[in-house]
């Protein structure tokens, strides 16, 4: 019996995807839930498994513009697993060093980007991830220099050159080449084009800029962070002070919190009573927008615990559509890379974006000391925001909030 293995849907709207090649070859007898292949939308990568025990057989290599619901490939349920022949965990890990370069699907886009600037060849490699298949961790661990971050971070969503666009500051080029080279973009860089360029294009978006005094939140945080920890099993960081300060300012500034529906002569606004903040998260694949449901109801902990949940499966490509979509406004941190300063774009279709940036010590009149000068780790805040529904007293007024319950973090506990 055949069982056909098709392309799921990854969520609403979404009809194509790109198949970026199988993990085991044709022919291999494969398990239940043994991974195949990955399937990548413009809003998320997705695993396909084996939905049954038997000999697979492909019928759709690699490409781009597959429907969903196709048929690509499927199981041969009637035929016995092979006592001595290669399965899906057994061969692949057997075999992975010496069928690497002949099988690019083996390595990850990734670790082939990271083999080629580190000089490593892959052919001599066996692969730590699934099947065998050579990961990014795996080209690191192979070369002496030093390995980059791997940590996921919130990052800002700013109009600036990925570095991906342009080679690599440790690939070996010799002085003088003009060589020239491209890649595809994938559906989720291109997606995230389209998103960028259609928030330009379709909003009147204007920035306000201030800065905030973090004296009092690294004061909390020092004091605090062992016990928070202990207790809730996770760090106390930045992004909880500021999600919380963000309620409290789209609660006193609803259309902050409001977008803009419909076109022309039918344009409405949609008011929101719950606050679902969208995260901007930077991935290897590109940036994702994780979004926390009703933060006005939670807690410091469960906003740390979701924020590290979110930042922990994007980097494993296991975020679904569904929370990635939704949000009624976004906070971009672009500090956590020593941004000093940016403009954020917009998410549409919300109409507002917080960015935060670096802290740095700088010469402020001492709010102690009235007249005095001190050194203050102060960090530039700036929204950007859709002028179509949001006055600029408005946007003005709730940025000097997020300052004030910043700057007074107290104030975040009642």
């Amino acid at each position: 019996m055949a069982v056909d293995i098709t392309i799921p849907s990854p969520g609403e709207s979404i009809t194509e995807v790109s198949l970026s090649g199988w993990l085991l070859a044709d022919g291999t007898y494969v398990e239940k839930d043994d991974l195949l292949a990955e399937i990548e939308s413009d809003k998320a990568t997705l695993e396909l498994r084996a939905p049954a025990a038997g000999m697979l057989k492909i019928s759709t290599a690699k490409g781009d513009a597959i429907k969903v619901g196709a048929v690509v490939a499927s199981i041969d349920t009637s035929t016995a697993k092979p006592a001595t022949a290669p399965t899906a965990s057994a061969a692949a890990t057997h075999a992975a060093a010496a069928t690497t370069a002949a099988d690019p699907f083996r390595a990850s886009s990734v670790a082939k980007k990271v083999a080629a600037e580190k000089g490593v060849d892959l052919a001599h490699l066996a692969g730590s991830g699934p099947s065998g298949r050579v990961m990014k961790d795996d080209v690191l661990a192979a070369t002496s220099k030093p390995a980059a971050s791997t940590e996921t971070k919130p990052v800002s969503v700013t109009a600036s050159p990925s570095p991906a666009s342009s080679p690599a500051s440790g690939a070996a080029i010799p002085a003088g080449s003009r060589g020239v080279r491209r890649e595809k973009m994938t559906r989720l860089r291109q997606k995230i084009a389209e998103r960028l360029v259609h928030a330009q294009h379709s909003a009147a978006m204007l920035t306000t800029f201030n800065e905030c005094d973090m004296t009092e939140v690294m004061r909390l945080r020092s004091e605090h962070k062992d016990a928070f920890e202990k207790q809730h099993g996770v760090g106390l960081g930045f992004m909880s002070f500021f999600v919380k300060a963000a309620v409290s300012g789209l609660r006193k500034y609803p259309r902050v919190n409001a977008y803009i529906v419909g076109q022309g002569s039918e344009m409405e606004v949609e008011f929101h009573d719950y606050c679902d903040i969208a995260v901007a998260v930077g991935t290897e694949k590109g940036l994702v927008v994780p979004v926390l449901r009703n933060c006005e109801g939670q807690s410091f902990a469960g906003i740390e615990g979701a924020i590290k949940d979110f930042a922990t499966r994007a980097k494993a490509n296991k975020l679904g559509v569904d929370e990635m979509t939704g949000g009624t406004f976004t906070i971009s941190n672009g500090g956590v890379y020593g941004s000093l300063m940016s403009t954020p774009i917009l998410n549409p279709p919300q109409s507002a974006i917080l960015g935060m940036h670096t802290i740095k010590k700088r010469a402020v009149e001492d709010p102690k000391n009235p007249g005095q000068v001190a050194l203050r780790p102060m960090m530039y805040l700036a929204l950007s925001y859709d002028h179509r529904i949001i006055d600029g007293a408005e946007a003005v007024g709730f940025l000097v909030h997020i300052k004030d319950m910043i700057e007074k973090p107290e104030r975040l506990l009642f």
